[in-house]
């Protein structure tokens, strides 16, 4: 795994985009408007930011989590092939969970 290379620093999170399918498992072509959400899946988190007396205030975020995005902002990073995203955690808009 490439990203395991990169480490963010602070309250960074790196983030892999989800992609929603370009079509449907009939093989019907559906438009670019229709994808769902802009989530991704978190990968990797810093250690967090020092609030005034020098305490670690750690990120809410956990690797593994599906969140949701905003349509702009984040740093883009390729690593070998892969693409991913770093966002600052208040960035980050939700965690998004299952029913």
């Amino acid at each position: 795994m490439s990203w395991k290379r990169l480490v963010p620093t602070l309250n960074r999170v790196l983030v892999e985009k989800i992609t929603a399918p370009a079509k449907t498992t009939s093989g019907i072509l559906l438009p670019e408007k229709s994808s769902k959400l802009n989530s991704g899946k978190v990968v990797a988190v810093g250690p967090g930011l020092r609030d005034k007396a020098g305490n670690v205030v750690p990120v809410a975020l956990k690797e593994g989590d599906s969140v949701l995005l905003p349509d702009y902002g984040g740093t883009q990073v390729k690593l070998d092939d892969k693409e991913y995203h770093l966002y600052r955690d208040e960035d980050i808009l939700g965690v998004l969970h299952e029913k």
